[in-house]
């Protein structure tokens, strides 16, 4: 059903992000829903899970139990990729935090900053009480 180049990409892929078949639990089940006879009598419903990282795919997209359990793997790559992404993401994101927040102030920005300063101190000396502090 799959050709031989998509499984060898496949392949390529899989060993690239370090999956191996012996860290994969597959089950065949029945399928449900819709698709009638041929849907409900065999199990054609691919179940994965990724033993390291506990992923678990279920794909049941086709008919045939040779294309489901092609695009399981394809599904589990999917995810293992978005989930180093999104870590590379947060490792990217905290770096320019602290960039941001190590970095001097402009000179805009500083004589803001004492203007916003004197105007609460303005405020402020108008609530004392007359003869205290003076």
């Amino acid at each position: 059903m799959v050709s031989p180049e998509k499984q060898a990409a496949l392949d390529a892929r899989m060993a690239a992000l370090g999956i191996a078949e012996d860290d994969l639990v597959e089950k065949f089940v029945l399928g449900s829903g819709s698709g009638g006879q041929k849907i409900n009598k065999t199990s054609s419903c691919v179940y994965l899970k990724h033993l390291p990282t506990a992923i678990e795919v279920k794909c049941q997209a086709h008919r045939s139990r040779e294309m489901n359990r092609f695009h399981a793997r394809e599904e589990l790559c999917d995810r293992i990729e978005g989930i180093r992404r999104d870590q590379v993401q947060a490792k990217i994101d905290e770096v320019e935090k602290l960039r941001r927040q190590n970095r001097p102030l402009s000179r805009r920005s500083k004589q803001r900053s004492v203007a916003d300063k004197r105007k609460t101190s303005q405020k402020k000396s108008l609530r004392r009480r007359p003869g205290v502090g003076d």
